[in-house]
């Protein structure tokens, strides 16, 4: 997810993204494509250390929900498959937590 979200700093990247059918006709399409990249960036870093593990699992479900139905059409099983994954592993970090390596189980752990 990081590496995706680092394309928030590529205007080339960016202006494509603008550049889709669906962006084209949207007021808020500069805001939209650029919230979406932080999201994938920030919750990339957050699901890599293990901070705020849930929290950046609900931001990574929501993102690429919207990616997976909302731009993809909900093709999951064909064209949209590698956004929909990123959903489901979302959902098991969600459940299961960092576990014992991540910053949240050393920091915020019950002694």
């Amino acid at each position: 997810m990081i590496y995706h979200g680092l394309e928030i700093f590529s205007e080339e990247k960016m202006n494509g993204y603008l550049q889709w059918e669906l962006f084209k006709d949207s007021s808020s399409a500069k805001l939209m494509v650029y919230a979406g990249k932080a999201a994938e960036l920030v919750g990339g870093i957050l699901m890599g250390v293990g901070l705020f593990t849930r929290m950046a699992a609900i931001i990574l479900i929501v993102t690429m929900s919207y990616i997976s139905f909302g731009v993809g059409h909900g093709k999951v099983w064909y064209d949209d498959q590698h956004p929909f994954l990123f959903v489901l592993l979302a959902f098991v970090f969600l459940f299961m937590g960092g576990g014992r390596m991540s910053l949240d189980h050393i920091l915020f752990k019950n002694k």
